[in-house]
Formats: structure tokens, C-alpha cells, sequence
């Protein structure tokens, strides 16, 4: 199989992000085709560019993964503006 015809695996799908309390959640789903190692990896550069942090992992039985993603909130982003 060359590489023009060759399947390009789906990268992680973004859901929309969730606030409670201090705390901003980011779900991302990881389709089957992703590897564990490239799973970390992906988080890994989530973590260290974005500020975010694991805060659970679902294994699904296709092999599909889902994960949340906490960071806390800056001050900045709970003040209301021009306060």
C-alpha cells in the first residue's frame, strides 16, 4: 500500500469544554487506531503547553478511549471584566 492510498488514522475529537466550580474540564475522545504510546503523547504536549491534567480515563470495548482533562481557572478568567 503506498502512502497516498494508505488510511490517515482520526486524530482526537474535541468536545465542548465544561466549567464547575474552580475547575475546567476538556473531554477528549481517542479513536481505537490510537496507540497508548501515542496517546501519551498527545497528553503529554496537552499538559505541558496547556495546563491541563489527567482527571479520568474511560476504556471503551472497541478500544476507543475517552478522557477528561482538568485545569484550574485563572483568577483573570473569573473576574468580570473592567472590575
Amino acid at each position: 500500500m503506498s502512502d497516498a492510498t494508505r488510511p490517515v488514522p482520526a486524530g482526537p475529537a474535541l468536545e465542548p469544554g465544561v466549567v464547575e466550580g474552580d475547575w475546567e474540564y476538556q473531554p477528549v475522545r481517542l479513536p481505537p487506531d490510537v496507540t497508548r504510546l501515542g496517546a501519551m503523547t498527545e497528553l503529554g504536549l496537552r499538559s505541558q503547553f496547556g495546563g491541563w491534567e489527567l482527571a479520568r480515563t474511560l476504556l471503551f470495548a472497541d478500544g476507543s478511549r475517552k478522557v477528561w482533562l482538568r485545569r484550574r481557572l485563572s483568577r483573570a478568567s473569573l473576574d468580570p471584566v473592567g472590575v
